[in-house]
């Protein structure tokens, strides 16, 4: 009887922002598919907690501490990661923050920031990425969007605004990288559970002046499915885009709402 092999098998990925929430997810999934991971992410701590549990699956892990909006720092660390593992088959751009505000009250420097390390830091990775992909006319660029990217919110501007840029890039990106064999895809989830779920809850509980439970069962209800999307669900379509089953699609930004945008 033939041995089951995973969907990843022998495939190097590098994931940002793997070491908690949807990111460690995705990473886990990945091993369990049989890839080999490297991860970054700001807080060593929580990277090496990430890397031993991981380990203790039997991945092969390396890790490397970086800022994502810092050109050099990443360049350090895909540096390391090719040196590590020698090619890069996938990257999964997960590294973002959230910051809710009404749009007068951001300050420069907090706009900024979103933008920094959701757009530019993705900007940055995917700079120091392709290099390695376009010589060898083969690799997966998986970007984390939202279908903040597709719409307006409120009080949202800034992460609404860096994840517009992600889709505009993953489709202008997509058609540039055709050629080399190279698909680029954005996931583009609403509501996943998690602590950036439970901020964004706890904001708009203050705005309405109501519980954080009442808060929750009024934006879990816009969903036609009437539930969040659970990290696991990401990760299965960040499999997907990652293996080869998805060798023909391209320039997509997948919507994962549970109805809730149909675009």
């Amino acid at each position: 009887m033939s041995v089951k092999r995973g969907r990843l098998e022998n495939r190097n990925a590098l994931i940002t922002g793997g070491s908690r929430g949807i990111g460690k997810v995705i990473v886990r999934r990945f091993v369990e598919e049989g890839a080999n991971v490297f991860i970054c992410a700001r807080g060593e701590s929580a990277l090496k907690e990430t890397a031993e549990q991981l380990r203790q699956m039997g991945g092969k892990v390396a890790i490397h501490v970086a800022d994502v909006s810092d050109q050099g720092s990443v360049e350090r660390m895909v540096g390391h990661a090719l040196a590590e593992f020698g090619v890069l088959d996938i990257l999964v751009n997960n590294a973002g923050i959230m910051m809710s505000r009404r749009f007068m009250d951001y300050s420069f420097e907090e706009f900024d920031q979103v933008m920094k390390v959701n757009f530019y830091g993705l900007f940055h990775v995917t700079r120091a990425v392709l290099p390695s992909m376009t010589e060898r006319k083969r690799g997966k660029i998986i970007n984390m969007a939202s279908t903040a990217g597709k719409w307006g919110s409120m009080n949202q501007s800034a992460y609404n605004a860096s994840k517009h840029a992600v889709v505009g890039l993953t489709r202008c990106l997509a058609l540039e990288m055709a050629p080399f064999h190279i698909n680029v895809n954005a996931i583009c989830p609403a509501g996943v559970e998690g602590e950036e779920l439970d901020s964004m809850v706890e904001h708009w509980a203050n705005e309405l002046k109501v519980t954080k439970e009442q808060a929750r069962k009024s934006i879990a209800s816009r969903s036609p499915i009437g539930r969040f999307v659970n990290p696991d669900e990401v990760a299965a379509l960040a499999v997907y885009l990652a293996s080869d089953e998805s060798d023909a699609m391209t320039a997509q930004s997948l919507s994962l709402c549970g109805g809730y945008l149909m675009v």
